[in-house]
């Protein structure tokens, strides 16, 4: 289960994400994300530290949302990522198209 909290929507979107992001919940994921996006296009942050898995259809779902962002000449962030989730992005070559801190 999945739990998104908006923590500031301007000037930038910032979104902390906990628990589990996979296939049975990534279009409600990405839905609210995009439909938050449409209110207010700007720079999306998701703040990474509570989150625990994420599968490759969580991957996809972020290079979607990477996609909207760069039409509108914005960007995704991510921070706080665990180590082995970081790794995932890596592997996928994910972090030479958005950025990773932390």
């Amino acid at each position: 289960m999945q739990e998104i909290q908006v923590l500031q929507t301007k000037p930038d979107i910032v979104v902390a994400l906990s628990g589990e992001i996979a296939a049975e919940n990534a279009d409600d994921f990405y839905a609210e994300i995009k439909a938050l996006y449409e209110l207010s296009p700007s720079d999306i942050t998701f703040d990474c530290e509570k989150l625990s898995f994420i599968d490759s259809t969580t991957l996809g779902t972020f290079v979607k949302l990477l996609k909207c962002a760069k039409t509108d000449g914005h960007t995704l962030r991510l921070k706080k990522l665990q180590p082995r989730l970081k790794k995932l992005f890596v592997i996928c070559a994910l972090d030479t198209i958005m950025e990773i801190e932390g």
